[in-house]
């Protein structure tokens, strides 16, 4: 195994120099760092991480934890955050809690053992405050990405969840409807909150005054299905709305699979507009409105603010970026 002696050796360095380059002081001689780093390639040396953590105090290793691998969205925000840790030089864990408090207690705990400089988190809910508690303790940076909580304050990187739920709804009363419902996810998630407080306030504004039963709450699992299904059957014909929004691109999926086992025609029947673009459906028709939210850069820009987080030797106050969303009318929204 090669040490940092064999590279000082090679070099004609000390290793405390050595040391010095691997941990990028700012006290090297460039021509030294670049003898050092060239003694490095050709011995192909790789630091000790834990060797390393135990001076510099930091091991350049940082975390995304989300609530659901299946889900394209979170996909697309763990594209973007590894991207960035990449591109300044850190290297990336990812974990899955499954939307279940638990297992993120579990990958909470792992992650502090293991020594990660930071952690950018979708949390799985409110009650995620107690795991959050535990990086406060430790004094390990984290940051919001999709989700906050409230109670546990922290740098955040959103989607407008409050603009973009009026762009949908206005969008339906802009076609004639008014017997709108949101089919919701549960209301101990911030993002969930946001879009019903939005789709009643927008609802108000237009004269429209919002009706419970059009308040379906699920969750925003793939296996929703069932759940949704027999909400909306449980409706009569004469009570059934006229157009729905779904808050996330499951929900909307399961909403046309639903719509369609009830012999419902969309949007002839009942119009359909969602959050998220759904691209594990392409070939489904008719295609979706959707409010597409830059997933990517929720995970490029987290991880960015994250870093930023671990470098920053100065406390300073809790940043929030609050991203738009692009409205993309299609097919399955039509005039009442």
């Amino acid at each position: 195994m090669v040490t940092i002696y064999d590279i000082a050796k090679r070099a004609n360095v000390s290793p405390m120099t050595v040391s010095r380059v691997i941990n990028n002081s700012a006290s090297i001689k460039e021509s030294t760092r670049a003898r050092v780093e060239e003694a490095i390639r050709e011995l192909e040396y790789v630091p000790n991480k834990q060797a390393r953590s135990l001076t510099s105090k930091e091991t350049r290793l940082v975390a995304l934890v989300i609530p659901d691998i299946s889900n394209p969205f979170f996909t697309n925000i763990a594209r973007g955050a590894e991207d960035k840790a990449q591109q300044l030089g850190y290297q990336f864990i990812l974990g899955n809690t499954d939307e279940n408090k638990d297992k993120e207690a579990m990958y909470m705990n792992m992650l502090m053992s293991t020594g990660v400089d930071g952690v950018l988190i979708v949390p799985a809910g409110d009650d995620s405050a107690v795991n959050l508690k535990k990086l406060v303790k430790r004094k390990i940076p984290f940051v919001y990405a999709d989700r906050t909580v409230d109670s546990v304050p922290a740098d955040s990187i959103t989607g407008d969840n409050l603009i973009t739920t009026r762009q949908l709804v206005q969008h339906l009363i802009e076609l004639g409807h008014r017997r709108i419902c949101l089919i919701n996810g549960p209301g101990d998630l911030s993002n969930a909150r946001e879009r019903a407080q939005a789709f009643r306030d927008t609802l108000v504004l237009s004269g429209i005054e919002p009706n419970p039963a059009y308040m379906i709450e699920t969750h925003f699992k793939q296996n929703n299905f069932d759940e949704i299904f027999a909400k909306l059957a449980s409706l009569q014909q004469d009570e059934r709305p006229t157009a729905i929004v779904a808050a996330n691109n499951f929900i909307g999926v399961n909403t046309l699979r639903a719509l369609r086992s009830l012999g419902i025609r969309v949007p002839e029947d009942i119009s359909v507009a969602c959050f998220d673009d759904p691209d594990i459906i392409p070939d489904y028709n008719p295609f979706l409105t959707v409010a597409k939210q830059p997933a990517y850069d929720m995970g490029y820009i987290g991880m960015q603010l994250l870093i930023e987080r671990v470098q920053s030797e100065a406390p300073t106050a809790s940043r929030k970026i609050v991203l738009p969303s692009e409205l993309m009318v299609r097919t399955s929204t039509s005039r009442r």
